[in-house]
């Protein structure tokens, strides 16, 4: 059965080779239920695991949506965010600035992956485990609201270079302009942006985000909250003393839409979040995204599953890793 499944992969990728079109062609051979026949639990496997570490910690959660957004938008969504430093490639993505010390979740896809593996062993991508992990965080954190179909059948990539995500990483003090470049770099569109922005209302930040660009110059920032963040702030973090502070202050542990709350009330901690106000079409979004019951996430499904699509592998470009930190051998 597995074989069934990779051969039908083989033939997509042909005909998009033939077409010149791979990296649109791959993300369309993405499919609901990939795994049906050859690892019909897997999508279970994965949500149990996740569960577990979720429950304990809500902050785990908040990671896990973050990794898939920073395994996506660097070579495409194909678990090079995972890979270990090596002899070979000593500073792989995870060793990045923007994701080191701060990116975290990769115990949780170290367990899914090995329950994957004692159920169907050899079948499935780290990179999928991630885009479910991600889609499971989402679910618990939401309270089971956000549901999303999250379609499948990416393959690993071999390439994980530290500098590829200091290129393509967003950084916490752009501006409008180019928070909607680098999206656009990607196939995502503005609003695609403002969406996915709302995975703020999880998750901490590290003072070292925030402090040089909101706390020690003058910004749009509210009064009581500059006050609060640097109650629990240093005027200059270093990596010796930085300290983290909730994204979301009001309800720091639920995905919902309290975040575009807080940028209408100019509470909240990056420059990139203030920005969406700057334009009359994008401070609509948050008005509306804020305002109006469920609209945030049924947005947020669609522009969620749009992204885990971002320049996906096919057989012929990656593989499946036996063990998601190295790539095989």
């Amino acid at each position: 059965m597995a074989g069934q499944t990779t051969m039908k992969k083989l033939a997509v990728a042909a005909t998009c080779a033939a077409l010149l079109l791979a990296a649109a062609c791959n993300a369309d051979a993405l499919e609901v239920g990939y795994y049906k026949k050859s690892c019909p639990r897997v999508e279970t496997i994965v949500r149990a695991e996740v569960k577990k570490f979720v429950y304990k910690n809500a902050g785990v959660g908040a990671g896990l949506i973050r990794l898939l957004f920073h395994d996506c938008f660097v070579e495409g969504c194909d678990g090079s965010v995972l890979l270990d430093p090596t002899p070979a490639n000593p500073a792989p993505e995870k060793l990045s600035p923007p994701n080191f010390p701060s990116l975290r979740g990769f115990d949780v896809i170290d367990a899914a992956k090995d329950a994957v593996e004692k159920a169907c062993p050899g079948v499935v991508s780290c990179a999928d485990i991630v885009a479910f992990a991600a889609r499971d965080a989402a679910y618990f954190l939401s309270r089971m609201r956000v549901k999303i179909n999250m379609p499948a059948g990416r393959f690993d990539g071999r390439l994980s270079n530290s500098s590829h995500a200091l290129d393509n990483l967003p950084p916490p003090f752009f501006n409008l302009t180019e928070l909607i470049d680098s999206f656009a770099t990607k196939g995502l569109d503005a609003e695609d942006m403002v969406v996915l922005s709302g995975a703020h209302t999880v998750g901490r930040s590290h003072c070292s985000s925030f402090v040089p660009d909101r706390l020690a110059v003058p910004s749009d920032i509210d009064g009581g909250f500059a006050s609060f963040l640097r109650r629990r702030c240093p005027a200059n973090p270093t990596s010796s003393n930085d300290p983290t502070v909730n994204q979301d202050v009001v309800t720091p542990n639920a995905f919902d839409n309290q975040y575009y709350k807080n940028v209408l009330s100019h509470k909240v901690l990056f420059t990139s979040d203030a920005a969406l106000l700057t334009s009359p079409a994008t401070a609509k979004m948050v008005s509306d995204n804020a305002h109006i019951p469920g609209w945030w996430e049924d947005r947020f499904k669609k522009a969620f599953v749009k992204m885990a699509a971002i320049d996906v592998k096919n057989s012929y470009q990656g593989e499946i890793r036996k063990n998601c930190r190295v790539v095989n051998y």
